[in-house]
């Protein structure tokens, strides 16, 4: 098996943005904003209807190509959706939930994907199949201890918590060896985008001071 990369863009900065609900006429001055703030890869989950997650994702790959921000899908819940979202212009896949026969799915195209796990059993089972690394989800419960124990047996996984980080949490977990931090709910508290640049600016600072040794 070939493994893909994580993208650069995600690993980079230190900061993976997902945007549930975005709507394609919003998606360019946000994927600015994002931009402006320092973040690289944007993912777009497909929620119902997933038609509209469909044109977001094409908005967005569609605004931001030839930049140095990626767009993915997240919220992957089948090989159908998966391949949807690539025609989409998604350039990597999250999910929830570990299916295996998904990720293999992936791995095996060159897309690469994170799928969500809570589990040291469900962590070596995705990265066995092909993940590039492995979501801790939801992160708000496992919390940081999880990331740094995991990494006792497995460590060469890589882990990338989601689910409930705000920037005061995301230096913990980059602390406890995360990869890097995926962020919600905080980020787009009202999706305003000088609101969201600034989110963005604080969050990448903090992950830059937590790698640096900081707090």
């Amino acid at each position: 098996m070939t493994r893909p990369s994580v993208p650069a863009a995600i690993t980079g900065p230190g900061v993976l943005a997902i945007a549930r609900h975005l709507d394609a006429s919003s998606v360019p001055a946000i994927a600015d904003a994002l931009r402006e703030g320092g973040v690289q890869a944007l993912e777009l989950t497909l929620n119902e209807p997933e038609a509209s997650a469909l044109e977001a994702i094409e908005a967005a790959a569609r605004h931001l190509d030839g930049s140095d921000v990626v767009v993915g899908a997240g919220t992957v819940l089948s090989i159908e959706a998966a391949w949807r979202a690539i025609d989409a212009g998604a350039a990597f896949l999250v999910s929830p939930h570990l299916d295996s026969e998904l990720v293999a799915w992936a791995a095996q195209h060159g897309i690469p994907m994170l799928p969500g796990v809570a589990t040291p059993t469900e962590a070596i089972a995705g990265w066995r199949a092909g993940a590039v690394a492995v979501k801790a989800f939801p992160a708000s419960t496992l919390g940081p201890s999880f990331i740094r124990e995991l990494q006792g047996p497995f460590p060469d996984i890589p882990v990338l918590p989601t689910g409930g980080v705000t920037v005061d949490s995301a230096a913990s977990f980059i602390q406890a060896g995360a990869i890097a931090i995926g962020m919600g709910s905080w980020l787009f508290a009202d999706r305003e985008p000088a609101s969201v640049a600034d989110r963005a600016r604080r969050t990448i600072d903090a992950v830059a001071a937590a790698r640096s040794g900081g707090d």
